[in-house]
């Protein structure tokens, strides 16, 4: 078992050794990259994340880190605004990692996939964990003003 080894690596991860592997094999990367986030543009992203081999598909649990530019409600000033962000996610394979035969569509269609070429992509997932982590009135700090008057 591959507990605990730790992989440099983008939001991409080959995981076909993990899909070979036992039940409960386990592969953490350590993540540093960027992601294209919806309205805020490209933001880095970096922190670990923990992949393990279920019965069916890849369980990826792990923190990561990313900061936008937000724009104050009160104050309307651009400022850089955290966001930490508290993935856990399954990736289901769509071909067979021992044949290369596809994989009978018996999930969801809105369930991460793990691409033919046994590409795990965190991309999408990133993008939708930093959106759901953007305050609903993002304040630049907590005693804001708010818009200057001269």
């Amino acid at each position: 078992m591959m507990q605990g080894l730790i992989e440099e690596v983008m939001l991409e991860a080959n995981v076909a050794q993990l899909l070979k592997g036992n039940i409960g094999t386990e592969k953490v990367m350590s993540v540093d990259d960027c992601v294209y986030i919806t309205g805020y543009g490209e933001s880095a992203v970096n922190g670990s994340v923990k992949l393990m081999r279920t019965n069916r598909s890849v369980l990826v649990q792990g923190k990561l880190h990313t900061c936008i530019q937000a724009i104050c409600a009160r104050c309307l000033e651009s400022y850089p605004c955290p966001l930490e962000l508290d993935i856990k996610e399954e990736y289901f394979p769509i071909t067979d990692v021992t044949t290369g035969i596809m994989l009978d569509e018996t999930e969801e269609s809105d369930d991460f996939t793990i691409d033919e070429h046994l590409i795990l992509d965190l991309s999408e997932a990133v993008r939708q964990y930093a959106l759901l982590a953007i305050p609903m009135k993002p304040l630049c700090r907590a005693d804001c003003p708010g818009i200057k008057l001269n």
